[in-house]
C-alpha cells in the first residue's frame, strides 16, 4: 500500500472535533428553544392565511394580526433566529458570524421597542427590555469563542 492510501484510512480514525462543546450550557438550551421558535415561525405563516387572529409577541413588539408589517417583522425574527440556532447547533462555519448578527439585531429591535415606539404607539408606556442583558451575554460568549471554533478544524 502506497503511504497516500493510508492517509486517506486515517481520516475516519479521528475523533469528531465537536464545537457544541465550546457553548455554554444556557447557549445550547436557547439553541433549543429558538430552534422550535423557528420552526413556530415556519407554521405561522401558512397558518395566518386560514386563522386571521393569533397574538405574535417578541423584543417589545405585539401583534394579534400576523399578516401585518409588525407581525411579519416578528415572524421573520422568530425564523433568523431558529436559523442561527441551527447553524450553532449543528457547528456551522459561519455560525459565530451568524449567532453575532442575531445579537446585534436583538438589540436593535429592543432599543427600537424601548425608545421609539412610544412614540408611535397610542399607549405611550415605556419599558425597559431585560432581554438586552441576555443579548450583550451571548454576544460576549460568541467573541470570546470565535477564534477557537474558527480554527478548530486545523488543529
Amino acid at each position: 500500500m502506497t503511504p497516500q492510501s493510508d492517509n486517506n484510512f486515517d481520516q475516519f480514525e479521528k475523533p469528531a472535533i465537536i464545537r457544541r462543546k465550546l457553548l455554554p450550557w444556557w447557549m445550547k438550551t436557547f439553541c433549543w428553544i429558538f430552534m422550535i421558535m423557528g420552526l413556530c415561525g415556519l407554521i405561522a405563516l401558512p397558518t395566518s392565511l386560514f386563522i386571521n387572529r393569533f397574538h405574535l409577541s417578541f423584543y417589545g413588539f405585539e401583534t394579534n394580526v400576523p399578516i401585518s408589517i409588525t407581525g411579519l417583522i416578528i415572524i421573520a425574527v422568530f425564523l433568523f433566529k431558529g436559523f442561527a440556532a441551527y447553524s450553532l447547533w449543528f457547528e456551522k462555519e459561519n455560525a459565530i458570524s451568524i449567532g453575532k448578527f442575531d445579537a446585534i439585531l436583538g438589540v436593535v429591535l429592543c432599543l427600537i421597542s424601548m425608545f421609539v415606539m412610544p412614540f408611535i404607539s397610542d399607549d405611550n408606556k415605556y419599558e425597559i427590555r431585560l432581554e438586552l442583558l441576555l443579548l450583550i451575554l451571548y454576544f460576549r460568549k460568541l467573541s470570546k469563542i470565535e477564534y477557537e471554533w474558527d480554527n478548530l478544524e486545523s488543529l
